[in-house]
């Protein structure tokens, strides 16, 4: 058992109560007369001693029993416990002391480096999104050095990104790669939310922080994949609670990232089961939408201050239909669409250049040559995808001059827009690139006039510039 997260006596003189109902993570508490704990309020549950086991209310079961979900594991929990009220929602600790420390879902360190001072301040966790009138609604774009991204589906300060592809297409990579690229250039504070995280992909990340020495400006905040559903649950939200602080109170720009957003819909459907509620489609929770929309809105910027969100989101069985996925989708200023088939082909990152889009590519904000380049990018590559039944059919010698053309301009496009990544480098042996937006411009409107065409596409794999492409040609003729 962890030591508790906030104080655990009563607060405001309320009676303590006792554990009537143990039913896995869900645990039914009485209390003495018609008081009750509030919805999300936490308890305090006495187990084994001094150590205490953390609760949020969830229901009013009946005058006088509450049902809640466990935020630990409840092995060792008995009937008949002393459940101690704290008088409001979990508290999770905030501010510069959390910054380059690992901690869980109630705030408490678990990267072996000791508790926090006492005198660490804390936030409840339950929190409303700023009012409109504070909300920051200036377009900006991020940029973030992975040419794809930046030229198709350029990524918003102050808004909200999301990575979506299925299992084993590149998003935990792409997240990292992220962390990597941005946050060194990045003067702000980075706040990472690993919700149903593997151990192992935690302690990779922790170490690639600590290797790149930008683990002095992150937080990181986990509830892996072990922990029961209320700790995968409310991680994401301790994490915001996190970020809100360094933007409302130290006016710092903030950078969230989340790794995975379905993790989160996964463990709140298994909340809502065990809570007994009738699942609604494909079996998720029926607050499935609502659940999305109180964490996605509170994601938010203010004036002077902004919470940019860069969030991973896995597709189940690669279904962009799955309910999940479609209502992350509509709270999201850039989507950023991971294709199976592109990472079969070993194009890395494996942006799917059609599906990606961005509110953020619009000649107002990105600029005409920067607009016109993109939309020129999508058409010659659309293109190719209408072809590619007729070529594997009757072989591209069948396809009229300017469709071949297109279909080798195509293919060079596509190989130009890979990128060997900072983070693979161990990997590769290949040397991780970051690319100005003003360089993959150029170079995707050089292959798309032509001045590639008479290269060999093998010279536009896996390179920076156009430049470096250049190079590697000179280098295989020279060979």
């Amino acid at each position: 058992m962890h030591e508790p997260a906030q104080d655990s006596k009563p607060v405001g003189g309320k009676a303590r109560g006792t554990v009537v109902r143990i039913r896995g993570s869900v645990v039914d508490v009485e209390f003495p007369g018609d008081e009750l704990p509030a919805i999300n309020d936490a308890l305090m549950v006495e187990s084994d001693g001094d150590a205490r086991l953390v609760v949020e209310v969830r229901e009013h079961f009946d005058r006088r029993t509450v049902r809640g979900v466990a935020m630990e594991n409840t092995a060792g929990m008995r009937r008949g416990a002393t459940v101690w009220p704290t008088g409001g929602p979990i508290q999770a600790p905030v501010g510069e002391q959390v910054l380059g420390r690992l901690i869980n879902v109630i705030g408490t360190p678990i990267d072996r480096l000791g508790a926090f001072a006492s005198d660490v301040m804390r936030w409840p966790i339950h929190r409303g999104s700023p009012s409109i009138n504070r909300q920051d609604h200036q377009r900006e774009v991020f940029r973030t050095g992975i040419k794809v991204a930046d030229l198709l589906a350029p990524l918003a300060r102050g808004g909200k990104a999301g990575m979506f592809g299925g299992a084993g297409v590149g998003k935990t990579v792409l997240i990292m790669e992220l962390i990597r690229s941005t946050v060194e250039k990045y003067s702000g504070i980075s706040v990472f939310a690993g919700i149903g995280e593997r151990s192992r992909e935690g302690h990779e990340l922790l170490a690639e922080l600590r290797r790149s020495g930008v683990l002095e400006r992150t937080a990181l905040i986990f509830g892996q994949m072990n922990e029961p559903p209320g700790a995968r649950w409310r991680v994401g939200m301790t994490a915001l609670t996190v970020a809100e602080y360094f933007r409302d109170v130290m006016r710092r720009d903030v950078l969230l990232l989340m790794d995975n957003v379905f993790r989160f819909v996964q463990a709140g459907s298994e909340v809502s089961g065990m809570l007994g509620r009738l699942p609604s489609r494909v079996g998720y929770q029926p607050t499935l939408a609502t659940e999305i929309a109180e964490l996605e809105e509170r994601i938010a910027s203010v004036a002077g201050a902004s919470v940019t969100a860069i969030q991973a989101v896995y597709v189940p069985a690669d279904d962009f239909t799955d309910p999940a996925v479609v209502e992350t989708f509509r709270h999201l200023d850039s989507s950023v669409v991971l294709s199976r088939d592109m990472a079969a082909q070993g194009l890395y990152p494996a942006i799917d250049p059609l599906a990606s889009n961005s509110v953020l590519l619009d000649p107002r904000v990105v600029g005409a040559d920067h607009y016109a380049v993109a939309e020129e990018a999508r058409r010659t590559i659309a293109r190719y995808k209408e072809l590619q039944e007729i070529i594997s059919l009757l072989g591209v010698e069948e396809l009229s001059a300017e469709d071949r053309r297109t279909v080798a301009r195509a293919r060079r496009l596509e190989r130009f827009l890979t990128q060997p990544f900072m983070v693979t480098e161990q990997f590769t042996g290949i040397a991780g690139k970051s690319v100005a937006v003003e360089d993959t411009i150029k170079g995707c409107g050089a292959i798309l006039s032509g001045e590639g065409d008479d290269w060999a596409e093998s010279s536009f794999y896996m390179v920076g510039t156009f430049e470096d492409a250049r190079q590697k040609e000179l280098a295989t003729r020279k060979g």
